[in-house]
């Protein structure tokens, strides 16, 4: 143990470890106004968030008098996909009161600094100690007890200044971190919307010798086969032909790597919906508008939620991708689709999209210029993502040199 630190369970050092309750009443129960109730969706590691905050009327909340928030208190969500992500008290919105899936951790503020506890618990070290079940095979914790937190032992530096010390250090270190990345996600931002911006002024021009058109008058469009011959979930297989569905659409084309096959008897049966290269597949169900091109891929079926739309030889297929990226395609998708709770098109109505057609020459020109756009904005968007990961990383080598130390 480093020099002038010491080791105690929690239990040792915080007046209080507790989780709250459901609400009486439950979700329904909750008011647009009234006493904050914090659960595991507000709580980050990087900090309180308040959207979807719930609240509770005061009979609610003094029945969950023992679980009142106190300017003091980190906050640890102890259930669930989240399990571990911590945070401090938001002092604004106190008193508060949590549910059940986050524990009050209230440290005696003469021998535990709240921030420092704060840092520690976000810390990689202290996390993954955490969650770990200390069995054999990496087993994770998908929830914590009280018994475990209260015997969950820390170290820290006996001296409550030098803790302070080490807390003014971090703060003044990721404040700077999130100026940075405040600026990286601006730029990453910037970049992405200088080829939309691009996109929709192709889009929205009305050129020399353009006309715009109905999408069924340049392109043909197939449907999956939804007959008795549709491939159930029992009929997929681990090798065979692609059965490809939204999941499997990216910007990039067709992801094989998590593809859905059926056996080539299951394929031959399906009167239609079988796909060709050069095919561009648009999701009309679910992922409305989502769209990929199947590139070189020249045999696959097609789930029923995707119409498969091959271009005739009026229109480039590199033309019509960037039609579908592009906000006028966006606006067609509002304006056609239905207004019922899970909206859709059919693929009549991706027919009656209007799309501007230029002469191939000039599509071959807006192809090329886009082409060029996207590689320069892909390269920038590549370049702001792995600085936001170095940042990330750098916060990680921060709290491990300030629990090990060496700060």
């Amino acid at each position: 143990m480093r020099e002038g630190w010491v080791r105690k369970r929690l239990s040792e050092v915080t007046r209080k470890i507790g989780s709250g309750a459901t609400p009486r009443g439950g979700d329904e129960s909750y008011k647009a106004e009234g006493i904050s109730l914090i659960r595991s969706l507000n709580v980050y590691d990087d900090g309180f968030r308040e959207a979807k905050l719930a609240h509770i009327d005061e009979d609610q909340a003094n029945a969950l008098s023992n679980v009142v928030v106190e300017a003091q208190d980190v906050l640890l969500n102890i259930t669930g996909a989240s399990v571990a992500r911590c945070c401090r008290a938001p002092a604004e919105l106190l008193p508060a009161r949590v549910n059940q899936h986050v524990s009050i951790i209230r440290p005696v503020q003469e021998r535990l600094d709240s921030d420092f506890l704060h840092y520690l618990l976000i810390s990689n070290d202290y996390k993954n100690r955490l969650l770990s079940t200390g069995e054999e095979g990496g087993s994770t914790r998908q929830a914590i007890t009280k018994a475990q937190l209260q015997n969950f032992v820390v170290e820290f530096p006996e001296s409550l200044p030098e803790q302070q010390r080490i807390v003014a250090l971090l703060d003044e270190a990721f404040a700077g971190l999130a100026t940075a990345k405040a600026n990286a996600e601006q730029n990453l931002q910037n970049a992405r919307a200088l080829f939309e911006s691009h996109l929709q002024c192709v889009f929205s021009e009305r050129r020399e010798g353009w006309v715009g058109k109905q999408l069924r008058d340049i392109c043909v469009f197939e449907n999956g086969d939804r007959g008795s011959n549709y491939p159930s979930k029992k009929a997929r297989s681990a090798t065979g032909i692609p059965f490809i569905n939204a999941g499997h659409l990216t910007g990039d084309g067709i992801d094989l790597t998590s593809m859905d096959y059926i056996p080539r008897e299951r394929f031959n049966l399906l009167s239609n919906g079988k796909i060709r290269a050069g095919d561009i597949l648009f999701c009309l169900r679910g992922s409305l508008g989502k769209f990929a091109s199947v590139g070189d891929l020249d045999e696959g079926a097609i789930a029923s939620s995707l119409v498969i739309v091959r271009p005739n030889e009026v229109v480039l297929h590199e033309y019509l991708v960037a039609y579908f990226r592009s906000s006028l395609c966006a606006d067609m998708i509002n304006y056609f689709k239905n207004g019922t709770a899970q909206p859709n098109l059919s693929a009549r109505s991706l027919g009656d999209f209007i799309a501007p057609l230029p002469p191939l020459a000039d599509q071959k020109l807006v192809v090329e210029e886009l082409a060029v756009l996207r590689q320069e904005t892909q390269h920038l968007t590549h370049l702001y993502e792995r600085k936001l990961a170095a940042l990330e990383e750098l916060k990680k080598t921060l709290l491990h040199q300030a629990f090990n130390g060496e700060l």
